[in-house]
């Protein structure tokens, strides 16, 4: 069966309610959609409906390829075909066909979501050769963006060719070229999901058992809660809880950032997720569910025996192991604050992590503010404090934070280590930088009271002012050297 009637119908209600002054030149397709004839069929005339891809990388550069039969530089994008699902499908399998991008390597974006940036009318010149006389294209224009900064294209020779990344600014179509530049698109991945990671705080973690019906996400699967972000949530803090209040009746007092992780829905497309912890220690058989089929408590090791996602168990065992790590401050609160632990002169360092990112030959650093409480007005690498995290949760944390980069755990590696003291007497700290093979968006300035720009800079060029250790751990990181010592004497 091809996209439902209401399905298209409520699209482009939506669409109208962006731009309201395009409802004239939508008015014919409305008609179309309250007659009888197929409005996705290639056969219905004077006009049907198509659908393309606009695919915007890292650069906010846009993917164009020459299309044979129409002899211009357009997006991917195609005909409707009956086992297309929704329209948003029919724009996916046409990029993978055509230019052979699978859904997987793209994400939706957090401005335009599963509706369309631009919904254009094409006229289409007759073709005696196929019997068809003028008609018109109402092409659905959907926006998409690539989740990793390489990906291969590999055009469908029959349909289209030359393929190549354009500025948002010479992007042929008038209509979608002016949206895009409006758009705000900078090609960073934002998450439009929010999930909760609810434990007790004694090793235990409520997951919820979906149901096993078509169109659901994982279904069948145990899982944990939240949802999509709805128009009316301010933030991704409020999706949880609206989730969480809506699904179960939950309301806990406190949620915290802990993790960006990376699903897949039920189009193909990856999903970037926000996800929160949350402390509770209830029944879950006298929560309401509304959704799904159960709710209960599991410890990391019985997990492995559920159908569970492998992406919620690296979740819940890297919470698991944090938690674990944290529990030896009982031991030092018993000795009293002040009181040093045997064998110990007890001084407290600080720890901080910091991210090394090397692209070219060059390495990402942030011009810091000038009234920043440190090294204001210099060249830092994106670090930060850690807090009640491990090192790679932090480094994760602050990247997202400081500059929108999402980053997996698993591809960091720790290539230096900064002991230094900043003056005689003063507090030590240790700087761990750690180097990220790979990462997903386009650095951008998030916390612009802290950070004014981020820019790649030659590693045997670095700028001035630039933070002493900062330069000193490059140095070391290219010297092969693992350590280095500043300001002891």
């Amino acid at each position: 069966m091809p996209p439902a009637r209401s399905h298209i119908h409520a699209l482009v209600t939506a669409y109208l309610e962006r731009y309201p002054a395009e409802a004239p030149l939508l008015a014919p397709l409305l008609k179309l959609l309250d007659e009888a004839a197929e409005p996705t069929s290639r056969s219905t005339m004077p006009g049907h409906i198509t659908c393309s891809a606009v695919v915007v990388d890292h650069d906010r550069r846009v993917l164009l390829v020459h299309h044979n039969a129409f002899g211009l530089m357009l997006a991917p994008g195609g005909h409707v075909e009956a086992g297309d699902r929704s329209l948003l499908e029919t724009a996916l399998r046409e990029v993978h066909e055509e230019v052979g991008i699978p859904p997987g390597a793209l994400c939706a974006t957090a401005a335009y979501g599963s509706l369309p940036i631009d919904i254009d009318v094409f006229d289409i010149d007759a073709n005696p050769v196929k019997g068809e006389g003028a008609h018109q294209h109402w092409d659905f224009r959907f926006v998409f963006q690539l989740v990793d900064r390489d990906v291969e294209v590999m055009v469908q020779q029959e349909e289209v060719s030359a393929p190549e990344w354009v500025a948002f600014d010479q992007v042929t179509a008038p209509r979608l070229r002016a949206k895009l530049c409006a758009s705000g698109l900078d090609g960073r991945i934002e998450p439009v999901n929010a999930s909760a990671l609810i434990h007790d705080g004694h090793g235990r973690y409520l997951l919820h058992l979906r149901d096993d019906l078509p169109g659901i996400w994982e279904p069948g699967a145990w899982a944990l809660l939240g949802g999509g972000r709805e128009p009316g949530d301010t933030s991704l803090e409020d999706t949880v809880r609206r989730e969480l209040r809506e699904e179960t009746g939950l309301e806990p007092g406190v949620v915290e950032p802990f993790a960006v992780g990376l699903a897949t829905g039920t189009d193909g497309l990856t999903v970037p997720v926000q996800v929160f912890t949350a402390r509770w220690n209830g029944d879950p058989a006298g929560l309401p569910l509304t959704e799904g089929v159960m709710l209960a408590w599991f410890r990391p090791d019985v997990m492995e025996r559920l159908r569970l996602s492998p992406s919620t168990l690296d979740l819940v065992r890297r919470h698991a192991e944090h938690s674990g790590r944290t529990k030896a401050a009982p031991q030092r609160e018993a000795l009293g604050p002040d009181r040093p632990m045997a064998g110990s002169a007890g001084v407290p360092h600080i720890v901080g992590v910091h991210l090394y990112l090397e692209r070219d030959g060059q390495v990402l650093l942030g011009l810091r503010h000038p009234d920043s409480a440190y090294a204001g007005g210099s060249h830092h690498f994106l670090a930060g404090h850690c807090e009640q995290e491990s090192a790679l949760a932090c480094l994760v944390r602050e990247a997202q934070e400081e500059a929108g980069l999402l980053i997996d755990p698993r591809d960091v590696e720790l290539v230096h280590v900064v002991h230094m003291v900043d003056a005689p007497g003063a507090q030590p700290r240790i700087g761990f930088v750690f180097r990220a093979l790979r990462w997903a968006g386009a650095p951008a300035v998030r916390e612009p009271d802290r950070c004014v720009s981020w820019d790649w800079w030659p590693a045997d060029a670095l700028p001035e002012p630039i933070v002493p250790y900062t330069r000193a751990a490059i140095e070391g990181i290219r010297a092969g050297r693992p350590y280095t010592e500043l300001g002891w004497t």
